[in-house]
């Protein structure tokens, strides 16, 4: 019997086809391009926390946004909730349905998910959707939440809008628990903003070419996907795979590994990811949704197998089987805490890539940082006698080598994928800070024959009386090296108040920080693993390093083998061979 992804596709017009592939694509940019020019918060317009989509009348994603890779399932299956909330009879032209439920979404409360369904003649034909990062939700504001009731204002799945009229008292409910409404409320239409330029443009595709032969086309490209992701699981080894890493600990019971172990079956075509074995929901905010356990296992999934095709839809993970048991830390149960829900997923992910080193070294991944790198402060700015809630947006940092490359530096983490860090100077016009440095960490990248990336620093002075809070982990559970290349430098965080520097922390989630004007905070995310022995890293290579600073000459000498006038930058030959000569014998022994 044909397998159902080999059967004969309906006549299509392949020239329509990728007009609509290229138009859902376009769609979902322009939404996000809207979305950034009215929102009213960095974090949205600068930092890009959000994401678009386009969905089908059944919630089968058909174009996301390039955005946040985790939030693949996330708006999906907001949908599909949504869809059985409310009953396909129970939503009509003009409605524009709301939800921030954790449970659903798989995040946490901050994350405002709008979805508008579109209709061409009164026929649903699809959905869309803009799930946005807030600034604030209400909630508590510092420390470390141990429940979703002391996260904020929880939203259930309502209409924010019913044929085309809103619901004043929802958005009066939304604006009495939020600390700024104004900038909220402004969110709020920005979201509106999005979700109707993706209606009217997924409408004015259908009206050029017509309903059936854009449906059609959809389900050809998603078709097409399929194909595309099981040919490329068919090239990886058949077998099992497993790998182990953890995370340092649930910011409540310090100093406690919160264990990740993952599983990974090849068979033919398909692929099975199970994570039954990572860690059970802990009692601080880092647990997320089932709905980001199965983003997880997607995520890895397309970086494998598809990571080129778009528009990224449901079609490229038919082939994907996820476990995802309730109750572990990626499908945590209410009423977890789910505040920081994004720190755990991501090593999540490089775990994945991790067990499948044996089966394909040449296509996956050393660790990264894996970390937003992000240290919130409030307070009352002097000048404009305000309350202000404020930050950076992720600071990035080392990803880790591959097989033919080196890893890139300062680079956003794995988990906010297109999110953007906000530059020194606006946020220096928006809170009371000023930016004293903001650089590469020289010997942060984790040693190999290809070097893992570079972490960043960022030195920041606060001009008034703030608190500081942050939720940095793998402190101590570095970005590993693959295939003999050595682990980079973890994540650090550390304050200077009263003139006193203090960095000797159990880990790096500092809670509640009281800084007076003057004090100072210093954040380094960590670099990324390194691929291969350092030995076998090319000598002018090595040389280079030394002469950009990113690897000082004590370093070259001890990690690579290779002797370095840190002046001059001239390689001593003779020591370099002698070094690796003694490293070579070192490892075989």
């Amino acid at each position: 019997m044909t397998p159902p992804y080999e059967s004969p596709l309906p006549k299509i017009d392949p020239v329509v086809t990728e007009i609509v592939r290229n138009g859902v694509i376009a769609v979902t940019e322009e939404m996000k391009t809207n979305l950034m020019r009215t929102a009213y918060n960095m974090i949205i317009y600068e930092a890009l926390d959000f994401t678009t989509g386009l969905f089908t009348p059944e919630g089968q994603t058909v174009s996301i946004g390039i955005g946040l890779p985790t939030f693949i399932r996330g708006m999906a299956e907001t949908v599909k909730a949504k869809l059985r909330h409310f009953g396909r009879d129970g939503i009509e032209p003009g409605d524009i349905l709301i939800t921030n439920d954790a449970y659903t979404t798989g995040s946490h409360l901050f994350h405002i998910t709008l979805t508008l369904p579109i209709f061409h003649k009164r026929v649903l034909v699809g959905f869309s959707c803009c799930m946005a990062h807030w600034i604030d939700i209400g909630g508590t504001i510092g420390g470390i939440t141990t429940d979703i009731y002391s996260e904020g204002l929880q939203v259930p799945y309502l209409k924010l809008y019913k044929a085309g009229t809103i619901n004043k008292d929802l958005v009066d409910i939304i604006r009495m628990n939020v600390r700024i409404p104004t900038r909220a409320m402004g969110d709020l239409r920005a979201q509106v903003t999005a979700v109707k330029t993706g209606e009217r443009r997924f409408l004015e595709l259908i009206e050029r070419y017509g309903r059936e032969p854009v449906l059609a086309s959809i389900a050809a490209i998603m078709d097409h996907s399929e194909v595309k992701a099981r040919e490329r699981t068919r090239t990886i080894p058949e077998g099992t795979y497993e790998a182990e890493s953890y995370m340092d600990d649930d910011g409540i019971d310090i100093g406690k590994p919160v264990p990740i172990k993952v599983k990974v079956i090849v068979k033919d075509d398909t692929m099975t990811i199970d994570l039954t074995d990572v860690s059970h929901q802990v009692r601080g905010f880092f647990n997320s949704g089932a709905t980001t356990g199965l983003g997880c296992t997607q995520v890895a999934y397309k970086c494998i197998t598809s990571p080129r095709d778009y528009p990224i839809n449901d079609g490229s993970f038919r082939s994907l089987t996820s476990i995802v048991p309730p109750g572990r830390i990626v499908s945590a149960v209410r009423p977890a805490p789910m505040r920081q829900w994004m720190t755990f997923p991501m090593t999540i992910i490089d775990t994945v890539f991790k067990a499948l080193t044996p089966a394909i070294p040449d296509r996956v991944i050393a660790g990264h940082h894996a970390d937003l790198m992000s240290a919130n402060i409030h307070g009352v700015d002097p000048k404009k006698r305000e309350f202000f809630i404020g930050g950076f947006g992720p600071l990035g940092g080392g990803w880790g080598a591959k097989r033919t490359e080196d890893g890139v530096s300062a680079t956003v983490c794995l988990n906010d994928g297109d999110t953007h860090n906000a530059p020194c100077e606006q946020v220096e016009t928006k809170i009371p800070v000023v930016v004293e440095s903001h650089a590469l960490i020289p010997d942060s990248g984790g040693a190999g024959r290809n070097r893992g990336g570079l972490g960043v620093e960022r030195t920041v002075r606060v001009l008034a009386p703030v608190v500081c809070n942050s939720r940095i982990d793998r402190m101590h559970c570095k970005p590993w090296g693959l295939e003999g290349g050595r682990d980079a430098t973890g994540n650090e965080i550390a304050f200077q108040r009263n003139g006193v520097w203090k960095s000797d922390f159990p880990n790096a989630k500092i809670s509640y920080v009281e800084m007076k004007p003057g004090d100072v905070y210093r954040i380094g995310s960590g670099g990324g693993g390194g691929y291969g022995p350092p030995w076998e890293r090319a000598v002018a290579k090595v040389q280079e390093d030394v002469r950009q600073g990113y690897v000082s000459a004590a370093k070259a000498a001890e990690l690579y083998g290779v002797a370095v006038d840190p002046e001059t930058f001239v390689v001593d030959e003779t020591e370099t061979e002698q070094l690796r000569v003694r490293m070579r014998a070192s490892a075989d022994a």
